[in-house]
């Protein structure tokens, strides 16, 4: 499984590293020469500033191919702001990609030095690591939406097809449980 990260800003060399410790080939995307060279299976959207992200992904011509990818369905791996560039409805600004059915509100935990570690149920299984960095909250969910991750009660990860997005940051733990799991979705 080839997975692209774009490079731009953010937790890309992260999900590299927990993408490729859970069996995949992933690798950077910096520009559009990178993407049309990838032949990419799948795509991970990192965590990171989502405005820094924004502008970036645009200068560097990626976002029309992204964007492209996403709607023929493309399996996404989104973690924090790639959630946020991927929510159809964001509080307080227009949407990016606008791929995915929910409403999202940048921060919604906190500032920076609100960050923390909890554990999430994901999928059932209550013991999923999870850090929350700036991270998004998930404030409205769409009809075909499957809420994936709970955190106290809090939807905190969805599904829909084949798109992932977490509000928080599974690749800065060893579990590669929820990296495994996007793969078999992505390879199916």
């Amino acid at each position: 499984m080839r997975v692209a990260v774009p490079a731009v800003q953010g937790a890309f060399a992260e999900q590299i590293a927990y993408f490729k410790a859970a069996g995949a080939d992933a690798f950077e995307v910096r520009n559009l020469r990178d993407w049309e060279n990838a032949r990419a299976d799948a795509l991970v959207l990192p965590g990171g500033e989502s405005t820094v992200q924004r502008k970036l992904i645009r200068s560097t011509g990626l976002f029309e191919p992204l964007e492209e990818a996403i709607a023929r369905g493309m399996p996404v791996f989104a973690t924090c702001a790639g959630a946020i560039l991927l929510a159809r409805k964001i509080e307080g600004e227009e949407p990016f990609f606008g791929a995915l059915d929910i409403e999202i509100r940048r921060n919604g935990y906190g500032r920076q030095n609100e960050s923390f570690s909890t554990s999430c149920t994901v999928w059932g299984i209550d013991d999923f690591p999870a850090t929350f960095i700036r991270a998004p909250t998930i404030s409205a969910i769409g009809k075909d939406v499957e809420v994936v991750a709970r955190c106290n009660g809090m939807p905190t990860g969805v599904k829909c097809a084949r798109i992932i997005a977490l509000a928080w940051h599974p690749e800065l733990s060893r579990d590669l449980r929820l990296g495994r799991k996007f793969l078999e979705m992505a390879a199916g």
